[in-house]
């Protein structure tokens, strides 16, 4: 049977997330990291389609000495914030969100978007380390395009894993929306990939720092200053309800579980339902700034 649950918890908190691993862990256990993960062939993000005009080309710094691909996308009317669009591990990069409504849908509520190729697709710098730093770069790109207005994430699995990371330490991001994203991506791959499973377990032997580093369960209760929801499939092999609503709970956030939905398949069969519950996130994120 499909859980729904929709509450807002008090997370609990310590005293830091976890430290990041040394320069030169992090430099080899990401290189393992990428090296275990699914292979793409690196693909050009085609323009956006005409009907999501206007937009605007750019370049952002990674953070890292490189830059990241991105497009720039307007609101529609009088702008009451701005979202940043992560994508998911796929070969399309920043037009997986051509479709489906997402960037429609906050643009029309007066959001303006950012949609960016992370490190490794389309037009963006090779990966160098853990991609966390390249979202912190984009969010800080985000806050001079948007001229100051209510920071927000929209982030679609690997986009809204690495988006955890960078929100639990960079302030300023007032509010976050997250599809299909697992607690830790050696888990996700664990299930999906048994193949590999004499890999993973030697990444987290090599570098028990990294892996800690990288389990989102230990970020997700220093999110308490942002307005969360998180959405999974009730079919997801990789990301299995309890995992959603494991996150939703630690980081006093509201969750949905979409009956019948695979992997980046829950905005397929409740498109509506999903870009309201976003936008809901967002305007309550804004809203609360304007009451501070």
């Amino acid at each position: 049977m499909a859980a729904t649950a929709e509450v807002r918890l008090t997370a609990p908190t310590s005293s830091a997330p976890p430290p990041r691993p040394g320069a030169r862990e992090e430099a080899l256990a990401s290189r393992l990291f990428h090296a275990l993960a699914p292979r793409l062939a690196r693909s050009v993000s085609p323009e956006p389609p005409a009907a999501l005009a206007p937009w605007e080309e750019r370049t952002v710094p990674d953070g890292r000495g490189g830059s990241l691909a991105a497009t720039w996308f307007p609101a529609r009317g009088r702008p009451v914030g701005a979202v940043l669009f992560l994508h998911p591990w796929l070969e399309w990069g920043r037009a997986y969100f051509h479709r489906r409504g997402r960037l429609e849908g906050v643009r029309a509520a007066g959001f303006h978007a950012l949609a960016v190729d992370l490190p490794g697709f389309g037009a963006s710098a090779r990966r160098r380390g853990f991609s966390d730093v390249a979202v912190a770069a984009a969010l800080a790109h985000l806050a001079e395009g948007g001229a100051g207005l209510p920071r927000g994430v929209w982030g679609v699995s690997a986009g809204g894993y690495w988006a955890h990371l960078a929100l639990s330490r960079v302030a300023g991001a007032v509010a976050a929306f997250f599809e299909d994203v697992s607690p830790h991506l050696m888990e996700w791959s664990w299930r999906t990939a048994p193949w590999g499973r004499p890999a993973f377990v030697l990444f987290r032997l090599l570098f028990p720092r990294s892996y800690r580093f990288l389990d989102l369960r230990l970020h997700v209760p220093h999110l308490g200053r942002h307005r969360l929801a998180y959405v999974s499939g009730e079919q997801d092999q990789g990301v299995p309800p309890a995992d959603t609503t494991a996150l939703a709970r630690l980081s006093g956030a509201r969750s949905r579980i979409v009956p019948g939905a695979a992997h980046l398949g829950a905005i397929r069969v409740e498109e509506g339902r999903i870009l309201s519950l976003a936008l809901e996130t967002f305007e309550g994120g804004a809203a609360e700034v304007g009451r501070r």
